[in-house]
């Protein structure tokens, strides 16, 4: 960290992190500036912005985006998420909190079986018109879903990207995580609802109206294209099908994603041109460009020399380590991407594993699993549906500010965070 690389990079990332919290230039406009930056003061260059799978674009999550925003887009013409809408609110008996609490189950159940990402491309369509029919505020449920998606994904191998990198380099299976993290996130669900009930109380005004008239629709008649709707829910369920095989089939989610969109515009009547506008083309600049940015950080050594750092205070204590690892990455990864954080701190959690004799339970793997999950939603940026959600809310008009997320985030992440820490020291210490 000597080099004035790095020093540059720190000082163009911050930079850049101030603009997009502050809000006075667009978010893209920044990311993409900060990407520009980073290759101009050659902290980074174009093979590695372009090429490399350490440092640069993760081409996965951009391609797993414009598969299933492409899918998303050609499922919204055939009146399903009117349909999801109208069902769910007369399933609650149009309650705002009951509807609420829906939204977030049924979207962590799903980011445990899909990823975070796909969950919510699927739900925040139904999420605006659910809002729009109850004539209420579109951000806190919005808000919420990210959360649950987040949460709910920790679950699984499949639910949040950097549970696949972690599984790779740890060796360790669907099972596993389903064994050790899925209790955990299913008592963070009934924790967020309970957060959620407090947090967004004054949203939840019921109009005796509205509901009256909802509850008189006949949720069948939104359907508008029912051949089409057949052929998009058989292309969705064979992704979906495509991405819990991923240990055995060893498609990446990307590969799945763009194959179902392919074969969906092939099959179906829906025009091409058309599919492509509902792409979210804004997310996925920001992305490019976050990326890249990060990139920089990770090229010039600074990434590096944070994990050193925190490796070399963990030391061989494993209790001391797994809590100073998940306290950690969850700081870290409300920073920084946690799909670029888990990349850098994988091998060094590797190495921290055997140097401590192998560990027990693959505990230090769970901390560092959790962390970068729940510290995914301590800010606005923190993990990428986030920041989808952000991009599908200011595409309708509904835009949700960094700090309106992260308010809420801080607040959801520590609560969470002190649960998952009370939970490894429990599960693996005190009781084993």
């Amino acid at each position: 960290m000597n080099d004035w690389h790095s020093w540059a990079a720190i000082i163009v990332f911050v930079g850049a992190y101030a603009l997009i919290i502050s809000e006075k230039i667009h978010r893209v406009a920044v990311a993409l500036g900060g990407a520009g930056l980073m290759l101009a003061i050659r902290a980074t260059d174009d093979h590695s912005a372009f090429y490399s799978e350490h440092s640069g674009i993760d081409w996965n999550v951009i391609f797993l985006l414009l598969g299933m925003m492409m899918i998303v887009g050609v499922l919204k013409k055939t009146g399903m998420f009117e349909y999801l809408a109208i069902w769910s609110v007369k399933k609650a008996r149009a309650k705002p909190f009951r509807v609420m609490a829906m939204l977030i189950v049924i979207t962590a159940f799903a980011s445990a079986l899909l990823d975070n990402v796909t969950t919510v491309l699927l739900i925040a369509p139904v999420t605006l018109l659910v809002c729009d029919r109850l004539g209420l505020p579109a951000a806190p449920f919005l808000i919420a879903e990210v959360l649950a998606s987040n949460i709910g994904g920790t679950a699984t191998l499949v639910g949040d990207p950097p549970n696949i990198i972690i599984a790779s380099r740890a060796g360790l299976t669907f099972n596993d995580f389903l064994i050790h993290l899925a209790p955990l996130s299913a008592f963070l669900i009934v924790v967020l609802v309970l957060l959620c009930r407090v947090m967004f109380r004054k949203t939840f005004v019921y109009d005796e109206d509205r509901a009256a008239e909802i509850m008189e629709l006949e949720e069948r008649e939104a359907i508008r294209h029912p051949r089409l709707l057949i052929q998009g829910l058989v292309v969705l369920a064979l992704v979906v099908t495509g991405f819990v095989l991923h240990p055995v089939l060893h498609y990446e989610p990307s590969v799945v994603a763009l194959l179902g969109a392919g074969l969906l515009i092939a099959i179906s009547s829906a025009e091409t041109g058309e599919v492509l506008a509902e792409v979210e083309w804004p997310t996925l600049a920001f992305f490019a460009g976050l990326f890249i940015m990060i990139g920089g950080l990770i090229e010039t050594g600074v990434i590096g020399e944070v994990s050193k750092t925190l490796a070399d205070t963990i030391g061989d204590n494993e209790l001391g380590g797994s809590m100073t690892m998940l306290g950690a990455s969850a700081v870290l990864s409300g920073i920084v991407d946690n799909i670029p954080y888990v990349a850098t701190m994988a091998p060094i959690t590797g190495d921290l594993v055997q140097n401590m004799g192998g560990g027990s339970d693959h505990v230090m793997w769970w901390a560092l699993a959790l962390g970068a999950d729940l510290g995914g939603n301590a800010t606005a940026i923190g993990a990428s549906a986030n920041v989808v959600v952000l991009g599908i809310a200011e595409r309708n008009r509904q835009p949700i500010s960094f700090w309106q997320f992260t308010k809420y985030g801080l607040i959801v992440t520590a609560v969470t965070v002190v649960f998952a820490l009370a939970y490894v020291w429990l599960r693996y210490f005190a009781l084993a």
